[in-house]
């Protein structure tokens, strides 16, 4: 859904194209508790930073846990969103807070869960 998908942005109406490039545990390059999820948005790299903790977190409400794949999910519907309500634009690195990180997770299962419910037979 959100590896490589397009947004509108709010303020120029311009379309970007956003495809996902790198997932990268970012203690190790910049000594931050997240995981930053690259994409590039019309060629431009911009960053998603995901906080560490929100794995924990999601693994003791639900008892599952959040997958790579899952995570360049979450990162993508962010940008999207951010992309399309016209926040920060032209940002090179986006740092979501747990509850963000969570609130946005929560929109991907919805999604999910809608699309079963409508997919043809």
């Amino acid at each position: 859904m959100y590896q490589d998908f397009h947004a509108v942005d709010r303020w120029s109406k311009r379309e970007a194209h956003c495809v996902y490039q790198a997932l990268i545990v970012a203690i190790a390059t910049r000594h931050a508790d997240a995981i930053d999820v690259k994409f590039l948005v019309d060629g431009r790299p911009v960053w998603v930073a995901l906080p560490h903790p929100a794995w924990e977190e999601y693994k003791k409400r639900t008892g599952n846990v959040i997958t790579d794949p899952l995570a360049v999910e979450i990162a993508g519907h962010y940008l999207k969103t951010a992309l399309e309500s016209g926040e920060g634009a032209d940002r090179e690195m986006y740092s979501l807070t747990v509850n963000q990180t969570l609130s946005h997770l929560d929109a991907i299962v919805a999604d999910l869960e809608l699309a079963q419910l409508v997919e043809p037979e």
